[in-house]
């Protein structure tokens, strides 16, 4: 006999309960994952808003650098287009969708004035000619890129830029790019402040297979920059890249250090430096721009390398810089891998900004 007898009852009743909480339980497990699932389609600013781009192609790999400045542009953007307003009320929003994105005054008054000619004739521009106005205004301040055909041999390409910026990371891509292109290539140390910063050139010479000319921490980084242009012409190097101390734009003592250095280079080797290269980080946004006009005083900067350009949301401060300056943007940096640091396109640029 059981020691505990259970009637037919209560076991319909039991069974009965378990059903009902098995049901409310189920209830319950959908509702949390529907509150935890996205409704409506992705955001605008994900990968996805560039599918005619292979994956790992240059135009997918920009736009994902570009999410975080294409995301916080786009919903401006949507504050300006779809009211139905006239044009200056439209351009008036449209200013202020700029400046929000880091875009300076000065520059976005010339994007501006460009949309408002284009769209003069419409008694009522669409949204579609609007955008397509904003597109080809961007593309013009961003202006033509053309790579300089660096010759004669050894060409020598000065780095500068303040601390903190990638400078050294830079050049090593650079160097893996050159090198890939068949080109000899030698880098040279003058960051002698830095122990580290030897070091780190030095691996990123063993890295890409380049030569490397160094001295001790603490070297004359002028008596290093000498060294390393007598040993370009001896090895017959095509291209040297010569790596110097980050130093604040406010130092005058450090910029005339820098301006020492470029004429030591022009003194071995006459001509040189045939380029001048500033890292600015992307994620300073505005700040990138004093710096450049610093440095380019000092030194006549021939081209920016815009890196860090996928950790901002400060994308369109890259227009102010060009436009600004005067001075083309040759490289942006993309990401970690070692070829994320691609030749600027200023179409490819603008598309991925707008999210066209």
């Amino acid at each position: 006999m059981d020691p505990w007898p259970i009637s037919p009852e209560v076991a319909v009743a039991a069974a009965a309960l378990l059903v009902v909480l098995s049901a409310l339980a189920g209830s319950l497990v959908w509702r949390r994952r529907a509150q935890r699932a996205p409704a409506g389609p992705l955001p605008a600013a994900e990968p996805a808003a560039l599918p005619e781009a292979p994956e790992g192609s240059p135009g997918a790999r920009l736009g994902r650098a570009l999410a975080k400045s294409r995301e916080a542009f786009r919903q401006r953007l949507g504050e300006v287009f779809g009211r139905n307003r006239e044009l200056g009320a439209t351009l008036a929003a449209l200013e202020e969708a700029l400046l929000g994105a880091d875009v300076g005054l000065k520059t976005a008054t010339r994007i501006l004035d460009t949309v408002r000619e284009r769209c003069a004739n419409e008694r009522a521009p669409t949204d579609a000619q609007i955008r397509g106005a904003l597109l080809s205004a961007i593309t013009a301040v961003l202006g033509e890129v053309a790579e300089p055909p660096r010759t004669p041999k050894p060409w020598v390409i000065l780095v500068s830029g303040v601390n903190g910026v990638g400078k050294t990371t830079s050049i090593g891509k650079l160097a893996a790019r050159f090198a890939a292109e068949g080109s000899k290539v030698l880098l040279v140390a003058a960051d002698t402040f830095r122990a580290a910063a030897i070091d780190q050139l030095g691996v990123w010479a063993e890295r890409v297979g380049v030569d490397v000319v160094r001295h001790q921490s603490g070297a004359d980084p002028a008596a290093v920059a000498f060294d390393g242009m007598k040993a370009a012409v001896a090895r017959h190097a095509d291209i040297v890249m010569v790596d110097t101390a980050g130093r604040l734009h406010t130092r005058e003592n450090l910029m005339e250090e820098l301006r020492k250095i470029e004429r030591v280079i022009g003194k071995a080797i006459p001509g040189a430096p045939h380029e001048v290269l500033l890292v600015l980080d992307a994620t300073t946004g505005q700040n990138a721009l004093r710096q450049a006009k610093v440095f380019s005083q000092a030194l006549g900067v021939t081209g920016i390398v815009l890196a860090k350009l996928d950790g901002t949301a400060k994308g369109g401060a890259a227009l102010s810089v060009r436009d600004e300056l005067g001075v083309p943007i040759l490289y942006v940096g993309v990401g970690e891998r070692i070829d994320d640091l691609r030749p600027f396109d200023p179409t490819e640029y603008a598309r991925a900004l707008l999210g066209e």
